[in-house]
């Protein structure tokens, strides 16, 4: 069999299943995703006093890791204006049952964090034996590579725009007669919200990746396009962020960084795809 038509050909010769048995496969991927869920929500959901004191209501107190950091930055740097000395404001739950269904909920959301590479296993296990071996060979290491921008999103947004964005809520006032009082349920969407954009932000490469591959995206494109990605970028770290311009700034950096990753890779993919196409023409020259 010619090799051309090989790399046309699934790696393994497999029964073809129909519609129905595909439904069951994907039923049973998805269940197993679900009870690692769930598994990991319990064990949070137990952990209530660690999970909530040290992560969820972390960045409303001065002892968070990031304001220590900014304080010892500040010493070094000889300006006092870098210390979080105060974050004026308390966290409130009115509602009877407010408290009990947070806690459900970031249970649930910290489950889905912890449990998302192996998620995103079993999505790729679904998905993977319908590739030709080409296509398998261009996606080795797709589960570690999206989970590891994924975690570091997580963790860029929990440790460094969470923070910012609470400082500066919490000392924006209309009117100085004005307190902050705010709900526990809003104080958790941030956080979330933060933490969550971060993480499918941060998979920019990937997508690039993928765009190069199906030909819709070239480093040339993006080149030319790089000021109004950098725009983009800049009204991204807007919606993200509180109106900070340190916030959105700090939120751009690594979005831009990221941007300028992305070309360095469909670059490589373009060169890696001509050089294979030189090879074929070579061959077939001979």
């Amino acid at each position: 069999m010619p090799r051309d038509q090989l790399d046309t050909e699934p790696v393994e010769e497999v029964k073809e299943m129909t519609f129905l048995e595909h439904l069951e496969e994907l039923r049973w991927h998805l269940m197993r995703s679900l009870v690692a869920i769930l598994a990991l929500s319990i064990v949070v959901f137990l952990a209530k006093d660690f999970v909530w004191h040290n992560i969820i209501l972390a960045p409303s107190r001065l002892d968070f890791w990031t304001y220590q950091m900014l304080c010892k930055a500040g010493e070094w740097l000889n300006s006092d204006g870098l210390c979080i000395n105060d974050l004026p404001f308390i966290i409130q739950s009115r509602k009877m049952t407010g408290q009990f269904t947070m806690h459900i909920t970031t249970s649930f959301l910290i489950g889905l964090i912890v449990a998302f590479p192996y998620v995103f296993w079993e999505i790729w296990s679904f998905i993977s034996p319908g590739l030709y071996e080409k296509e398998r060979k261009n996606t080795r290491g797709a589960v570690f590579f999206v989970s590891l921008l994924f975690l570091t999103g997580v963790l860029f947004g929990y440790y460094i725009i969470s923070p910012l964005s609470v400082n500066f809520l919490a000392h924006y006032r209309v009117d100085p007669s004005i307190q902050n009082e705010f709900e526990l349920i809003n104080y958790v969407s941030t956080i979330s919200m933060i933490v969550l954009a971060t993480a499918v932000l941060f998979q920019l490469p990937i997508i690039v990746y993928v765009l190069t591959k199906a030909g819709l995206v070239t480093p040339e494109g993006m080149k030319s396009y790089r000021r109004h990605a950098i725009i983009a970028i800049l009204v991204l770290g807007a919606l993200l962020t509180p109106p900070d311009p340190i916030s959105q700034i700090l939120v751009a950096i690594p979005l831009f960084g990221l941007y300028q990753i992305s070309i360095f890779i469909s670059a490589a993919v373009i060169k890696k795809e001509r050089l294979r196409e030189q090879a074929v023409i070579k061959k077939t020259v001979k």
